[in-house]
């Protein structure tokens, strides 16, 4: 479990973006996926907005994503199972490096073929308790030609990072402007951010 939080930590440290190829287990991913699906099916998601609940819109210009919080009130052993992981990932988190991180929240995210999120900071400008963002992919077989790219802008480093399952990724909310390119195949995540104050 260390190996996959050194592996985001230390490329984070390098590039301001950190990433680990299997930080969630495969079978995790498999089954968080099937639930997504399920919640879809019984459709249970909703239009993500832009904002926080102080300011929301819907603006289907700027992202076309579907989502649903994950929540521990749910008792679902598949996001218990993510939530061991997370609570695990902050502890080692706060005690190496210092981050007084005191929360998270997470929601799943579906991205049917078509949809995008433009350019945007994941921090809100009436809220700084977001301190860094997380996203796990849950995309088997993923390929180039499925598009769905995280676009990070970075100043003479910007990177496109491919949504393969096990992969995870984690940036400071508030430094890295980044954007969903249109999918061309269906796009499952669990998108989060860690919290302080």
């Amino acid at each position: 479990m260390e190996t996959s939080f050194e592996s985001l930590i230390n490329s984070y440290i390098t590039n301001k973006v950190g990433i680990s190829e299997d930080f969630l287990s495969k079978e995790l991913c498999q089954n968080l996926a099937i639930h997504l699906l399920q919640l879809n099916a019984a459709d249970l998601l909703k239009n993500a907005s832009i904002g926080n609940e102080l300011k929301t819109v819907q603006n289907n210009l700027i992202r076309s994503d579907k989502i649903h919080w994950l929540d521990k009130s749910h008792n679902n052993e598949f996001e218990n199972a993510f939530f061991v992981k997370i609570d695990a990932f902050v502890a080692y988190l706060n005690q190496s490096c210092y981050t007084n991180i005191s929360g998270y929240e997470f929601h799943y995210s579906l991205y049917e073929k078509g949809s995008f999120y433009k350019p945007h900071f994941d921090q809100f400008e009436n809220d700084n308790q977001r301190q860094f963002s997380m996203i796990s992919y849950l995309n088997p077989n993923w390929q180039p030609q499925d598009g769905g790219e995280l676009h990070i802008y970075q100043i003479n480093n910007n990177q496109m990072i491919s949504p393969t399952e096990s992969k995870t990724v984690f940036f400071k909310s508030d430094e890295l402007k980044h954007e969903v390119l249109v999918t061309n195949e269906r796009r499952l995540s669990v998108t989060g951010w860690l919290k302080r104050g």
